[in-house]
């Protein structure tokens, strides 16, 4: 088949070109030379002149004849559908006339060549049909169902594809509408995911953008993180694109100082010295006055006393010749610390109690000729404050007063904390008074302070006077905050009616949170208050509580795991173990993990109370989180199992104990033993020396010295060498476990070192044994505890133990005369008589019940 050859008419049409000679002649008419310069500009006005009379008649004319360029270009494309369908024609024809024959590749199956051909046969797409409800549908289905393909790619705004009108592209090169709208997608995808440099998306997402990285345009990509706290993808910015090679001498000393800004807000003095030190490397970014500013400011608010001095030294020296891009040798930056940065040194004093830098700082700012500001007293007195130098707060008070500078409210309050730790209320208060009457502007902050200091020294009633004043001033705290800090005050100061007083009051102002709750149940647990708190633990736990409206969150009013430690303290302080037991058990099931430094002894004394289920399950607790359980742990374990003539599991517990890293001496093996004589006699106590004897027993000092003791105990002439320098860790540690007052080892003296190898036995050991006890248990569900049967006679423990007390004191052997001594004191501050707390009543009636026996 052949096909007619069309000619192409490849040669464009002539433009326009104005006639120079007659330009010339003209010119000469109005006496001006034709100079070259000259000729070229008429030249192009003529021919923009020429193109504006074109396009006026185009658009006069409706329809405008067809250029011969235009035609041509029309010509072209028939003639290639035409050569394009005959090419088609011409293989569908081949391709049939050989259907019988071996043709092709026969290893692909028929479903793909059917796609080929019905392929080859489809018209070609040139946009007509694309509508935006497919495009849409389609954008749809990518959000819903195939997400995972577009993973972190950019997402276009619903709105964008209507603000072009309907002939807008999507073209990818184009998909931000401006500069702006780049650097806004660019944050908000950098600062979603926290996305940094050593993630690979990072430097996708940073190509996708399409932006040149310029000074301005990193400025405001690290503000823009900035304002969302996300400083680690500020930080990988600035290191990703001044670290490429097109860009590596374009740094800029202003964005550094930016990303200075940003980490001092952020609380990140390390980064900051890190970058600071980075910009004193290099000529081209070395640190300015700004620079220097922003991080003295830092390190001052972080307390880094030490880098700054530093940081001022290197102030005053010159640049280093080593630096990178030093174009002169003769250059040089010196500066001097101005008042920004000796404020900054004052704020890094007081954390550290550097009251004598105060005096430095002035020393230094009258040789600068430098005059100190308000906020440079104001440091000084926290400063002072801080330091306990309460004479001189109030001398640098009168030197900001002489000075002129405006007092503020922050000063006002260092004077009040001032006169509050001094013991001088009435001039607190004064205080507060002259500030009102001077005329200055008080914030919460003083109010609050006022309110704790009158709270905390009886006088509550004049603290809900300023409280109503802090109600009317604006960014003051949440009024629950304000009388939870206002209840611990009082109880600070030992004023437990007070603390009642202010925690009704709160209900006619707002609702107590859960940190209320915790602050009131350690009020009436330290003052054996048990019923009480027990009434406040239940209104806190149930779901409809009395706090909470219907409308609310419940959860606000959830207990937390300082409810449940306060309530544990609470009832092993009142003896009142059945809701001890209640109480651990709502713990255990909410999810909350024990805290073995608080919570060691209190298990401790149930277990001695008759619960040892509870130490047991704390015991399997701690060695299920792969914790090493502590010293009073093993100890009380020990002699339980030992009570019960479970020498066996003794034994075990013992070769367990030889590999922790603690070690108990025979002396205090022996106070253990004589501490516990009520429990075991001296018959357990040789069983147990014998089921040592008989059993393989580690060859370490705690069981050497275990055995020493029960030999000494029983009178043994047993003797059996346990002893062999051995050492756990780096040092073995000899911790009595009955120091202090809740006669539990001390945590601070004692070596853990779980990851070395008789740690690990000691976890593996104590596993065995947990494995063994199956007797007692906590329950672990939520149906085995039963909010009435589980406490259901604890309320009447107290009463019970009273009626004993009668009976012991009508018996015929005891003196009619004796009186049980009940322990009274008095408070002078609070001017009460407090009530003799549930151990002196116990103790009491022990020593009674001896002497009775």
């Amino acid at each position: 088949m052949e096909t007619r050859p069309v000619p192409l008419q490849l040669s464009a049409p002539k433009p326009f070109e104005p006639n120079i000679d007659k330009i010339k002649h003209k010119l000469l008419q109005h006496g001006v030379f034709p100079t070259p310069k000259i000729l070229r500009n008429i030249r192009k006005k003529e021919i923009q002149k020429h193109k504006r009379k074109l396009a006026k008649i185009q658009s006069n004319d409706p329809n405008p004849p067809l250029t011969e360029s235009q035609q041509q270009a029309l010509d072209e494309e028939e003639h290639f559908h035409t050569l394009k369908r005959e090419y088609k024609h011409f293989t569908r024809a081949i391709t049939a006339k050989n259907d019988n024959e071996l043709i092709g590749k026969p290893w692909e199956r028929i479903e793909r060549i059917k796609f080929r051909e019905l392929a080859s046969g489809s018209k070609e797409f040139v946009g007509h049909n694309l509508k935006k409800e497919n495009l849409r549908e389609l954008k749809q289905m990518f959000e819903e169902d195939l997400n995972w393909v577009l993973d972190n790619d950019i997402q276009l705004d619903d709105d964008y594809g209507s603000l072009g009108g309907e002939n807008r592209e999507l073209d990818p090169a184009k998909r931000w509408r401006s500069e702006a709208d780049a650097i806004r997608v660019l944050v908000d995808r950098l600062s979603a995911r926290e996305i940094t440099v050593k993630n690979w998306k990072f430097v996708r997402i940073m190509k996708q953008s399409g932006l040149q990285f310029t000074e301005s345009q990193l400025l405001k990509i690290v503000e823009g993180l900035g304002r969302k706290g996300s400083w680690r993808p500020a930080m990988s910015v600035v290191e990703w694109v001044y670290g490429r090679k097109e860009q590596r001498d374009l740094k800029s000393r202003f964005v550094y100082t930016k990303l200075l800004s940003i980490l001092g807000k952020t609380r990140r003095p390390q980064e900051v010295l890190d970058i600071f030190n980075l910009m004193l490397e290099d000529c081209v970014i070395y640190p300015d006055m700004a620079a220097y500013r922003s991080a003295a400011v830092t390190l001052g608010q972080a307390g880094l006393l030490k880098e700054l001095m530093k940081l001022i030294e290197r102030m005053r020296q010159k640049p280093s010749k080593r630096i990178k891009n030093l174009r002169s040798r003769n250059w040089d930056l010196v500066l001097e610390p101005d008042l920004v940065v000796y404020n900054a040194v004052l704020n890094a004093c007081v954390p550290s109690h550097q009251w004598k830098g105060v005096f430095w700082v002035f020393k230094q700012l009258r040789k600068s000729g430098l005059k100190p500001n308000g906020a440079t007293y104001g440091l000084a007195m926290e400063v002072m404050l801080q330091s306990g130098k309460y004479d001189l707060v109030h001398e640098f008070f009168s030197k900001m007063k002489r000075s002129g500078e405006a007092l503020r409210a922050i000063t006002y309050k260092v004077l009040v904390r001032a006169f509050w730790e001094e013991g001088k209320i009435n001039e607190a208060v004064q205080a507060v008074r002259d500030m009102e009457r001077r005329g200055v502007v008080g914030t919460a902050s003083v109010y609050y302070e006022l309110a704790c200091c009158l709270c905390n020294n009886c006088r509550w009633e004049e603290a809900m006077v300023v409280v109503e004043k802090m109600k009317q001033l604006p960014h003051s705290k949440p009024l629950e905050i304000t009388f939870t800090g206002l209840i611990i005050s009082s109880m600070d100061g030992g004023h437990v009616d007070e603390c009642i007083a202010i925690f009704q009051r709160m209900k006619d102002h707002c609702k107590p949170n859960i940190g209320t709750i915790n602050t009131m149940l350690k009020v009436y647990g330290k003052n054996d208050m048990f019923s009480k708190a027990k009434e406040l633990f239940e209104e806190a736990t149930r779901a409809n509580s009395y706090y909470t409206s219907p409308g609310s969150d419940a959860t606000s009013l959830k207990p937390d795991e300082y409810t449940y430690s306060s309530m544990l303290e609470a009832s092993a302080r009142a003896h009142q173990w059945e809701f001890f037991e209640y109480v651990y058990k709502g713990m255990a099931l909410s999810g909350y993990q024990l805290d073995q430094t608080k919570h060691v002894s209190l298990l401790v004394e149930a277990s001695k109370a008759g619960k040892c289920n509870l130490l047991e399950h704390a015991f399997d607790t701690l060695l299920e989180a792969g914790e090493i359980p502590h010293p009073l742990f093993f100890t009380e374990m020990l002699i339980q199992v030992t009570a019960q003539s479970n020498y066996e599991k003794a034994a075990t517990l013992v070769n367990t104990m030889a590999y922790a890293p603690f070690q108990i001496s025979e002396r205090q093996w022996t106070e253990l033993f004589e501490k516990n004589k009520d429990r075991l006699g001296r018959d357990s106590l040789e069983k147990l020396l014998n089921a040592l004897y008989n059993c393989d027993a580690t060859s370490e000092i705690t069981v050497s010295n275990l055995s020493r003791s029960l030999q000494s105990l029983c009178g043994s002439g047993k003797e059996k060498d346990f002893s062999r320098p051995t050492f756990i860790g780096s040092q073995a540690t000899d911790i009595s476990p009955f120091d202090g007052n809740n006669e539990g080892f001390d945590v601070d003296r004692t070596e853990n070192v779980p990851s070395s190898p008789a740690s690990m036995m000691v976890l593996e050991s104590a596993t065995y044994i947990s494995s063994n006890n199956q007797q007692s248990s906590l329950c672990t569900s939520v149906d085995d505890v039963d909010d009435d049967a589980s406490y259901d006679g604890y309320s009447d423990y107290l009463e019970n133990e009273l009626s004993i007390l009668n009976l012991n004191e009508v018996s015929e052997d005891s003196d009619d005369d004796e009186e049980l001594q009940m322990p009274m004191s008095k408070d002078s501050d609070s001017h009460e008589v407090k009530l003799p707390s549930a151990n002196e009543i116990l103790e009491t009636w022990k020593k009674s019940r001896n002497k009775d026996w």
